[in-house]
């Protein structure tokens, strides 16, 4: 195994997530109905076209409202659906940047705008970055590339950016679904599992010897 690249997803492998949190956030701005949120009409005809950008952050809000049927400000939007999002943990930028001395770097997510301006502020107050292209060798998401994992042609793209090869590139993310559809491109794959994090595949910025690859 002779890996050069290496592509990381956001959510879930760097910053951890917990979408019970928004639930109960729009459940206390008056909205009860949990199955609603999680059906397909919604997670495809909202969710999805605003992480892949052909929804902006106005209309976004606006489909909202109209499909949980609250009365809401967009403050109190923004909050709910932020309030998945945990601070970035600072052990994990370390590693981070150990990794990139050792490997080219790239992260891969899946994401909106409005959670991007609250994690880039993270990164930018917290850490000093002013974008993640300077803590990566390059970061891509998905309402910028109009494209969402696990569509092949996002990993594509990447790749091309980058003449990657296939079986020199390893791909980390914590979703089956975005896993398999790198594998059947070549890619090597890393399924995160919880509680697992970063710091258990990675010492002194280098893979650690015997982590299961596949």
């Amino acid at each position: 195994m002779n890996v050069k690249n290496i592509i990381f997803d956001f959510g879930g492998v760097i910053l951890d997530i917990d979408p019970e949190r928004t639930v109960n956030e729009f459940v206390n701005l008056g909205f009860s109905s949990f199955e609603k949120l999680m059906s397909p009409v919604f997670v495809e005809n909202i969710i999805a076209k605003f992480e892949k950008g052909i929804l902006t952050p106005e209309l976004f809000r606006q489909k909202l409202r109209d499909f949980l049927g609250i009365e809401v400000t967009d403050q109190e939007i923004d909050d709910a659906w932020n309030a998945l999002l945990y601070d970035i943990p600072k052990e994990r930028i370390e590693i981070i940047e150990k990794v990139k001395e050792n490997y080219n770097i790239y992260l891969l997510s899946n994401s909106n705008e409005i959670h991007y301006d609250l994690f880039v502020r993270d990164l930018q107050l917290r850490f000093g970055y002013r974008e993640f292209d300077e803590l990566f060798h390059k970061a891509y998401f998905s309402f910028d590339l109009h494209l969402l994992k696990p569509n092949p042609e996002i990993y594509e793209f990447v790749m091309n950016q980058h003449g990657m090869v296939p079986e020199e590139t390893l791909f980390i993310d914590d979703k089956p679904e975005n896993i398999d559809a790198a594998k059947k491109l070549g890619l090597l794959t890393y399924k995160l599992a919880g509680p697992e994090r970063i710091r258990d595949i990675f010492k002194d910025g280098l893979l650690v010897e015997g982590t299961k690859i596949s």
